[in-house]
């Protein structure tokens, strides 16, 4: 059985082919970056003239909510529709799934040395598991222990729920964010677009601390987050560095009501393209000591594995893990 899987973002699309009889293994792959496409229905459309393969069953992991086999995708304008693939590629399946679900299938068959462990813990074997990851967006998914020993997952828009704040400036944060959203959720915060701005309600308030030739630069660039990382890093910038720290212990406190929401005392899986560029601050504790600050909870939560997903195709692996399951 010959599958197209693909992964659909906000910002980049990756689509490949792979083989029943080589699960692991793609034979062909192209990535694409949406803003640069006329449609997604064209990409697909280009990608499997390029392949030449014949394609029988197509699984599309999508950063969006899939309601009836259709999804508006929230982080870019695109329409994506079970039953217009079928028509568009003349075959009869077609599965979208929530792209944070097929990270999870992904989570499930990814061997060991793509993980790297952030907090050993103690794993309880019957416990549930759960997944996070920032990227365009704020990603959750869950996955139920079931009776029988296997997990059931389940798709989230947990990244979409009210923001809570944790001490006076992250509280003057969230009246920013009401005034410029209207509704705060932590997507708002906890996701690419997030640092963006933490930096500009930074930058708003501590007038001072920027030096303005450094704001110019920041402000002007292409992929604004980033030269926000590449300031914070280079220490030219004290607002980004505030800003990437401040991402980073809220990155840190959703996990932890990720974590107690679904109880997941399995473990929790950390994805999503910004955490790897993060690395250090995952090992220097600063992450962690977020996620573990919830009152009484916080010696459960010190038990929870918690680990980071170092394989950046792991929802284009899920999908395809799902299509064969199909």
């Amino acid at each position: 059985m010959i599958i197209l899987a693909g992964d659909v973002g906000g910002t980049k699309t990756e689509l490949a082919i792979f083989d029943s009889a080589q699960p692991h293994l793609a034979k062909f792959e192209m990535r694409f970056i949406n803003k640069e496409q006329l449609s997604f229905e064209a990409i697909l459309k280009h990608f499997v003239q390029l392949s030449n393969q014949t394609i029988d069953h197509v699984c599309l992991a999508v950063a969006g909510t899939i309601i009836n086999g259709r999804c508006a995708m929230p982080n870019i304008d695109w329409v994506l529709d079970e039953q217009q693939i079928k028509t568009l590629l003349d075959i009869n399946k077609v599965n979208l799934i929530n792209d944070l679900e097929s990270t999870a299938y992904g989570v499930l068959v990814l061997p060991i040395d793509k993980f790297m462990v952030i907090n050993e813990g103690i794993a309880n074997p019957s416990g549930n598991l759960a997944l996070i990851a920032a990227g365009t967006g704020l990603g959750e998914a869950i996955l139920f222990k079931t009776t029988r020993g296997e997990f059931q997952v389940s798709a989230s828009e947990g990244g979409h729920v009210d923001y809570a704040p944790h001490n006076e400036l992250e509280f003057e944060l969230l009246q920013y964010l009401w005034k410029k959203f209207g509704h705060a959720s932590w997507e708002r915060v906890v996701s690419g677009m997030g640092i963006v701005t933490i930096y500009e309600f930074l930058t708003s308030i501590k007038t001072n601390a920027e030096p303005t030739q450094i704001q110019s630069k920041i402000m002007s660039a292409t992929d604004i987050g980033a030269e926000i990382f590449k300031a914070a890093q280079s220490g030219e910038s004290p607002c980004s560095k505030q800003a990437i720290q401040i991402f980073i212990e809220n990155y840190g406190a959703a996990a932890g009501n990720l974590a107690l929401k679904a109880l997941s005392t399995g473990g929790i899986y950390i994805g999503g393209g910004i955490a790897p560029k993060l690395i250090s601050l995952f090992t220097d504790r600063t992450f962690m000591q977020a996620m573990i600050d919830k009152g009484r909870f916080t010696e459960v939560m010190k038990n929870i594995p918690v680990k980071l997903i170092l394989e950046p195709k792991t929802a284009l692996l899920g999908a395809a893990y799902y299509a064969m399951q199909e």
